[in-house]
């Protein structure tokens, strides 16, 4: 399936997805974190773990973390990979405001900091960062190409690309059971907590878009990554990369 990448927006067809990307996640970060376990029965953690145990054993000093949202990932990585200092780069100024707060409360702001970024445009220097992850964010790129080119850019030769997304099951029975999970009940979720339906329906419409499996490692060694190394988690929900510049 080809990766349809400008057709899926949020809100309207009119204006920019980055735009509309923005204002979707400034809109839904009070709940984001509550909707995320929810939604994910708590698995996102298990996911999260799998990536993050993949990478400590590549020892990353510097890392910039894509797409960062509140946090999550960078909390755990700057507790599990023994990392220096950890940039968490997002479009959205209302989810790292959400992020900021945390880091505090857990003590962490000497390791993660956060700053806006357009992530198709990153403003750091070639070859910066050691590692560079991307957890349930880069199907929202505007440009998954371009994106994949910064993110490559900024690493430093034989550095590493993780990258965590959501994706849909290719075998009976999980297959229908996540379709009807992420038509469905991802909606009304956001409809009762979020109180933003579309941006919950813009979700399952995106992992249905986003390219996965092979096709995700042929976008990859287009954007200058080898020796990528992918598996599917929970039957398919999720798909980890790992991937060497």
């Amino acid at each position: 399936m080809a990766y349809k990448q400008e057709q899926v927006k949020p809100y309207n067809e009119a204006e920019p997805k980055k735009n509309q990307v923005e204002a979707m996640f400034d809109n839904i970060a009070p709940t984001y974190d509550a909707n995320n376990r929810i939604m994910s029965l708590g698995i996102d953690r298990r996911w999260r773990n799998r990536g993050i145990h993949l990478l400590a054993q590549h020892h990353p000093d510097i890392l910039l973390d894509v797409a960062t949202g509140t946090g999550d990932f960078a909390v755990l990585a700057a507790r599990q990979t023994g990392a220096r200092h950890i940039i968490g780069a997002d479009i959205s100024e209302g989810m790292m405001q959400v992020g900021r707060r945390k880091i505090e409360k857990l003590g962490l702001q000497h390791i993660i900091s956060f700053q806006k970024e357009d992530c198709t445009k990153l403003s750091f220097p070639e070859g910066m960062f050691d590692a560079v992850t991307a957890t349930f964010g880069i199907r929202n790129f505007q440009d998954l190409d371009q994106g994949l080119r910064e993110m490559c850019r900024v690493l430093k030769p034989g550095g590493h690309l993780l990258i965590l997304e959501l994706s849909q099951p290719s075998r009976f029975p999980m297959k229908q059971l996540f379709k009807i999970y992420s038509h469905v009940m991802m909606p009304v979720a956001g409809c009762l907590i979020a109180r933003d339906t579309k941006a919950y329906t813009y979700l399952s419409k995106s992992i249905e878009a986003f390219p996965q499996g092979e096709q995700m490692q042929q976008i990859l060694q287009k954007a200058g990554f080898s020796q990528i190394y992918w598996e599917r988690l929970t039957l398919g929900v999720c798909t980890l990369y790992l991937a060497t510049k």
